[in-house]
Order: C-alpha cells, then sequence, then structure tokens
C-alpha cells in the first residue's frame, strides 16, 4: 500500500471538472484508490464520492493505493494535483 498527501493547489478546491479527472484517471488502474478528508474516505474512482468531499483550497488529503499498480496510480493522482487539475 501507498500513502500520499496531496493539497488541493487550484483556488476553485475540487468541484466537478476536478473531480471527474481524479474518477478517470484512478479508473485506468486496477489498484483500489481512496482519498481521505479528516474522518471521511470516499472511492477516488467514484466523481460524486471525490466531489462530496468538499475539499477547497488548501485543503490536505490522503491518498491510499493498494494493488499491483497503486506506485504508476498514486504517482498518476499526485500529479493531477500537482498541475492544479490544468485550471491555472
Amino acid at each position: 500500500m501507498i500513502e500520499k498527501i496531496l493539497t488541493v493547489r487550484n483556488r476553485a478546491g475540487i468541484h466537478a471538472r476536478p473531480a471527474a479527472l481524479i474518477a478517470q484517471t484512478a479508473n485506468k488502474f486496477s489498484s483500489e484508490i481512496s482519498l481521505e478528508k479528516d474522518a471521511s474516505t470516499v472511492n477516488a474512482k467514484s466523481i460524486m464520492g471525490v466531489i462530496t468531499m468538499a475539499a477547497g483550497y488548501n485543503t490536505t488529503l490522503t491518498l491510499k493505493a493498494d494493488g499491483p499498480d497503486e506506485r504508476e496510480a498514486s504517482d498518476a493522482i499526485f500529479n493531477l494535483f500537482e498541475s492544479k487539475f490544468e485550471e491555472e
């Protein structure tokens, strides 16, 4: 299992478009991928789950990936956050 700390860097936070990008990226991998905020955990492959986290600007999330392609999956999602979801 791989864990990474992610920070929401785009000013608008995780709204519909970033949530869709996260879910689309996560669904490319067979590993189980989740995002945690405070006490809640959501499946990163679910657009609605990601949106319901209500992660605004500068929110810190924990990414967990577990499976055969966990490293590639965690790197791909980490890169989405680092690129600010290509919004800025």
